[in-house]
């Protein structure tokens, strides 16, 4: 068994010290960092003109296929991210050199999860690429129809809810701790950690009002306010100065873009 598991973490371990990989990854860094700066502008416009697109990848990727170029920008971006699924499913397998069983545990579940994100982000923008779109707010509520179909759909969404709300409690604990400096293998400069900084915290927050209202749909056994990161981000709209919170979570949300487009450079791959 043992013996198994060594040829599959260093078959795994050769992957993803590939520099095919190496170098996809880093691109799939830097078209995450596009796309959270488009999603960044999209809310800055739905918070100062009422409209602007759909806040989400869904939206971003809209925007970069209505720019000069943009279906061959695409196509860089589904390369991308395919690759930097493959590289963090070897990291889930071969996890970090010295770490101990939970961590590595802790790893493995983190990396896939990722892997899992980035191959639907591959997945929306290859739809985009190839002529079509696709819509993140309606799939989420899809989704979360089919589940509320369940038996104890009710609670499966509120566990997906607050699972997601993790996740958000995670980023901004990351961003708050600068735990992110641990993905990189320099130190960046100042600036740059203070904007990564900015930018989890900014994440964690929108992430945590998804997972909220994720929660709030079970215990109401509606699919209307689980529209993804789009909702969350108009629910911030509808509060008290809700244009100025819309657009500071915005400017967080630019930050992580930043931060995104300086792991291409600066990340462990």
């Amino acid at each position: 068994m043992d013996g198994v598991q060594d040829r599959a973490e260093g078959a795994a371990r050769e992957v993803g010290d590939s520099r095919i990989v190496e170098y996809g990854a880093r691109t799939g860094f830097a078209a995450s960092g596009v796309l959270h700066l488009l999603m960044a502008w999209i809310a800055v416009r739905i918070a100062w003109s009422k409209g602007g697109g759909s806040a989400d990848q869904s939206g971003a990727l809209g925007d970069l296929d209505d720019q000069p170029g943009g279906r061959v920008l695409l196509w860089v971006v589904v390369a991308g991210f395919v690759l930097l699924a493959v590289w963090h499913l070897t990291e889930a397998v071969t996890g970090s050199p010295g770490a101990d069983a939970k961590d590595r545990a802790f790893d493995a579940v983190s990396d896939t999860a990722r892997a899992i994100m980035f191959v639907a982000l591959a997945w929306a923008a290859y739809k985009f690429a190839s002529g079509g779109s696709s819509s993140s707010g309606q799939g989420t509520r899809d989704f979360t129809g089919t589940l509320m179909e369940q038996p104890f759909g009710r609670v499966l969404v509120a566990v997906v809810g607050l699972v997601i709300l993790g996740v958000g409690v995670y980023h901004g604990y990351k961003g708050w701790t600068e735990g992110f400096r641990d993905d990189l293998q320099e130190h960046p400069g100042a600036t740059l950690m203070t904007i990564g900084r900015i930018g989890y915290i900014a994440k964690g927050i929108a992430l945590g009002i998804v997972g909220a209202l994720f929660v709030v749909g079970g215990a109401k056994g509606s699919t209307k306010d689980t529209t993804g990161l789009d909702g969350a981000l108009r629910t911030l709209l509808e509060q008290p100065f809700g244009q100025g919170l819309l657009t500071v979570v915005a400017l967080g949300i630019a930050c992580y873009g930043v931060y995104s487009l300086a792991c291409a450079r600066f990340a462990k791959v």
